[in-house]
């Protein structure tokens, strides 16, 4: 009897686009590997980051508003689904593969720092070779991820996690879709949030941008999606049209200046800096403060540095640094917080 999976395969030939990724069509895994009997590829990708340590922290992970008062505010694993959600609205419309769509949509942030992009800063500062939550969440899924092994996605995958942001350029159309609906999600959710928190209001929201895009969170969701997909239907290549494209980048370009930068929310991140930099400092002064996976990562990284190498000293301080970086970034809000408070913060302490 033909395997499921070979069926679903011959049935993606039948009825998505001629510019879609077919998942027989795949460049493969860097680790070779029998075929799943029953899941094409990618959406066998798309459970192993649905099931993924990392992917379970982002519900604990900063969006935009650090520590908000309030059960509706956005999170990472929120943003995570809704770009997912809206890729593969796309993806379906224009006859995309939906699996893998959705696997780079889910994968897209794993890399995400505690705190947003405000942690992200910190950290690109603090590391010789820098730091981007983009490179972050491909280094998760090839080798953060269970124990060093890492998930060993498809290269399809891993090259739309690394494209989405928008400078990328994703190879496949369903990196594309991911890379749009990035901006479609984090830009209309932050104004939805924003309006909340009181912040600001939808009237004031420059005109000439939502009688382009709309005058509500719903409306410039329904536009901008739809945009896309009747600008790309049959077309190598994922478009907006002229006049909404460019609203958008002047919306996104709005909020970083009334929300993302000057608002009154990003008050707090003064402290997130001063606290993730003591943490990072401890951590490089007491590697054996991590937790176990991540000193046996330090000790394998120094051991294949050749004691007789010239350079020994610095390459032991980007190695180290990596591994400080890797766990830091990996932590949850929260977590980032009860540590700084462990190491940082006397308690209170009563005599009997």
């Amino acid at each position: 009897m033909e395997m499921i999976r070979e069926q679903l395969e011959e049935l993606e030939k039948v009825t998505l686009s001629k510019y879609a990724a077919l998942s027989c069509n795949s460049q493969g895994r860097d680790r070779e590997e029998e075929p799943d009997d029953i899941r094409p590829c990618y959406e066998r990708d798309r459970d192993r980051i649905l099931h993924c340590k990392a992917f379970r922290r982002l519900k604990h992970k900063t969006q935009v508003f650090i520590s908000p008062e309030g059960d509706h505010y956005r999170t990472r694993l929120t943003h995570t689904l809704e770009v997912s959600q809206i890729a593969r609205t796309m993806a379906k419309a224009l006859r995309l593969n939906e699996d893998l769509t959705e696997a780079i949509a889910l994968g897209h942030d794993l890399g995400h720092t505690p705190f947003g992009h405000t942690g992200e800063r910190v950290l690109d500062s603090l590391c010789i070779e820098g730091f981007s939550h983009v490179e972050q969440s491909v280094r998760v899924v090839e080798v953060l991820e269970k124990d060093g092994q890492g998930l060993n996605l498809t290269k399809e995958v891993r090259d739309g996690i690394l494209n989405h942001r928008t400078s990328g350029h994703p190879r496949t159309l369903e990196g594309q879709a991911v890379r749009f609906s990035d901006k479609i999600a984090y830009i209309n959710h932050d104004i939805d949030d924003s309006i909340r928190a009181g912040l600001i209001t939808e009237d004031e929201i420059p005109h000439e941008l939502t009688d382009v895009l709309g005058h509500s969170v719903h409306d410039r969701l329904n536009v901008l999606i739809h945009d896309v997909i009747l600008n790309s239907v049959d077309k190598p290549n994922l478009e907006m049209s002229a006049p909404v494209e460019d609203a958008m980048k002047k919306l996104r370009s709005w909020m970083f200046s009334h929300v993302y930068i000057g608002g009154e929310a990003k008050t707090e991140e003064c402290k997130v800096d001063r606290m993730m930099t003591l943490l990072f400092r401890y951590y490089m002064e007491h590697p054996e403060a991590m937790t176990h996976e991540y000193i046996a990562m330090l000790e394998s990284n120094l051991s294949r540095i050749d004691s007789e190498d010239p350079e020994k000293e610095r390459k032991t301080k980007i190695a180290h640094q990596r591994t400080v970086c890797d766990y830091i970034a990996g932590m949850t809000d929260d977590y980032c917080t009860a540590k700084f408070k462990e190491y940082f913060v006397p308690i209170g302490w009563q005599k009997y």
